[in-house]
């Protein structure tokens, strides 16, 4: 079977009720794929979710280089909410008919990495992925549903950016295509000029632009996950706008505007 490697967030989890129309068409169309014989993995952060827990207990919220800076007391607030959207994302996935399960990085030694230290603290880069959890679920019928947190070495609990652990996971399973699905349509050469939007860039040109800082952001990871994914064994990389009704499917498709990041 083929692999897709789906990274869902920003306004496309906005509502995690059950019946949330985003959710009940992204069950379809993992549905839809898993009938074609191919298996997927949805991938998830809590960006929002954190934001608004943090803000709640007084703790501030500061990014380097488009990564969350987390301390010790920040990291626990960051796993709270990351297990509250996973679980309601499951369950809504489940009541829209899509069998799945929730897991974090923690579940199997999924996913593994150590902490960058200072300024991110208890932040890893992309993980080293153990793929025999995900395989034994995915040959059971079951979509896995991955939360960012991973575990380091000792066990202790490390936050990864979604697009870092999606890219991972796209690369370890030799994925057909890594979809990552975000808030905006394209990426732009220049983001603050929709005019520069692009539906391809080549792997030099997204370096450029990662070198030049036109890539920021909440952009720099999905960038860097891409050229991960891309040279680790993933067949192809689509950025999409998850807020759109069957964003998956028609990213797919070629039916809205994307950007993909050519081999």
């Amino acid at each position: 079977m083929t692999s897709y490697v789906v990274k869902v967030g920003g306004h496309a989890l906005d509502s995690l009720h059950v019946g949330a129309p985003v959710l009940v068409a992204l069950a379809s169309d993992v549905a839809a794929l898993r009938d074609e014989s191919t298996n997927v993995v949805i991938v998830h952060g809590a960006g929002p979710q954190i934001a608004t827990l943090l803000d709640a207990v007084g703790l501030p919220s500061g990014f380097h280089e488009g990564l969350r800076i987390t301390d010790e007391a920040t990291l626990e607030y960051v796993a709270m909410a990351l297990g509250q959207v996973n679980l309601h994302l499951v369950a809504a996935l489940n009541q829209a008919g899509l069998a799945s399960i929730g897991l974090s990085g923690g579940d199997g030694s999924t996913l593994v990495t150590s902490a960058l230290g200072a300024p991110w603290g208890r932040v890893g880069a992309s993980p080293k992925v153990h793929t025999g959890l995900i395989e034994t679920l995915r040959g059971a019928g079951v979509t896995p549903v991955m939360s960012s947190m991973a575990v380091d070495e000792s066990g202790e609990l490390v936050n990864c950016n979604a697009d870092a652990v999606a890219g991972a996971l796209a690369g370890a399973l030799n994925a057909q295509s890594l979809v990552l699905l975000s808030d905006v349509d394209q990426l732009r050469a220049d983001p603050l000029d929709e005019s520069t939007s692009l539906s391809s860039i080549s792997q030099e040109e997204t370096r450029r632009l990662l070198e030049s800082g036109a890539a920021r952001e909440g952009m720099r990871p999905k960038m860097i996950a891409a050229l991960d994914a891309l040279e680790s064994g993933a067949q192809r990389v689509v950025l999409a706008n998850g807020s759109r009704p069957h964003a998956l499917r028609d990213a797919l498709a070629g039916a809205i505007p994307t950007t993909e990041v050519l081999r």
